[in-house]
């Protein structure tokens, strides 16, 4: 991990050179071009109360934009499900959107990245505060709206975004619209795999969104993202949300492990990542729950 790498998880933006701003400015004028396609249209079908395709589509557009070249594997459900996702990049949404159409559950300071929060409000993300504890209700409440509009949700149960190429355990309170599951909804698993560049592209340590975004579009070239779906599941055969969370994440961590070719770490954590603290030493902590 190079130098730049690591003091941009601290915290430190690094210098962005006259080349990596042409890359920035001329993938900019690619999204630009999408909204002016694509937005009009949007508000048109919203006009004529009909199901708009063109957040699907811009978003797979912003994802091509920013450099990722994603592929899909595995047939995605098209309504009535409930997408589980590991988690690394704020491209998780591009990519799973593109290829799916699912509205999200994210993270509430996603809704104040410059353009993607407000794509992402496009595609009727529900915003969500770890730090909310006493609006659980009503964050489930939308939830369940979200699903019933949509078709589709996705969730990224860990709670943040990881390197990649490790994982943290599958938190449970966001899968209690689970508990009893809707009528007919089923579950459908998706691994996200962005090959050797997941811990250059994932947003980790102290870096800010904004500052993500513009290394993510300064790099040279493209990068490849695979999306797995997996064989999808019924929620009760699983009954609870923490059986839920826990079969998800075995489907998950083992089509990783595939992918890697060896047992998933566990991510060592933003701490570690900003130099907070010291990494954890071997064999501590180096295999999820």
């Amino acid at each position: 991990m190079t130098d730049s790498r690591l003091q941009a998880a601290r915290g430190n933006p690094q210098p962005i050179s006259f080349r990596g701003k042409v890359r920035i400015t001329r993938r900019a004028a690619g999204l630009i071009i999408g909204l002016i396609v694509g937005i009009p249209f949007h508000y048109l079908w919203r006009l004529l109360h009909l199901s708009s395709p063109w957040p699907r589509w811009f978003l797979h557009w912003a994802g091509y934009c920013s450099g990722a070249r994603v592929r899909r594997i595995g047939i995605p459900l098209r309504r009535d499900v409930f997408y589980i996702s590991n988690h690394c990049s704020w491209l998780d949404i591009p990519a799973i959107a593109g290829t799916s159409g699912t509205a999200f559950v994210a993270k509430a300071e996603l809704r104040d990245a410059p353009l993607v929060g407000w794509l992402a409000s496009l595609n009727r993300t529900v915003f969500v505060s770890r730090e909310d504890r006493l609006g659980v209700a009503e964050q489930i409440n939308r939830l369940r709206e979200a699903l019933a509009e949509n078709w589709s949700v996705t969730v990224f149960p860990e709670g943040t975004t990881t390197d990649g190429r490790s994982m943290l355990p599958f938190k449970a309170p966001l899968l209690k619209v689970l508990e009893p599951p809707p009528p007919g909804i089923l579950v459908q698993p998706v691994m996200l795999d962005y090959g050797d560049v997941g811990p250059d592209i994932g947003w980790i340590g102290e870096e800010h969104g904004k500052d993500n975004a513009l290394r993510v579009l300064a790099r040279r070239g493209s990068f490849p993202v695979v999306v797995h779906f997996l064989e999808p599941f019924h929620p009760r055969d699983f009954p609870g949300r923490k059986a839920i969370a826990a079969e998800s994440q075995r489907r998950i961590r083992e089509a990783l492990a595939e992918t890697l070719g060896h047992p998933v770490p566990m991510f060592i954590g933003h701490d570690v990542w900003s130099g907070k603290i010291d990494p954890p030493r071997y064999g501590e902590g180096d295999q999820g729950a």
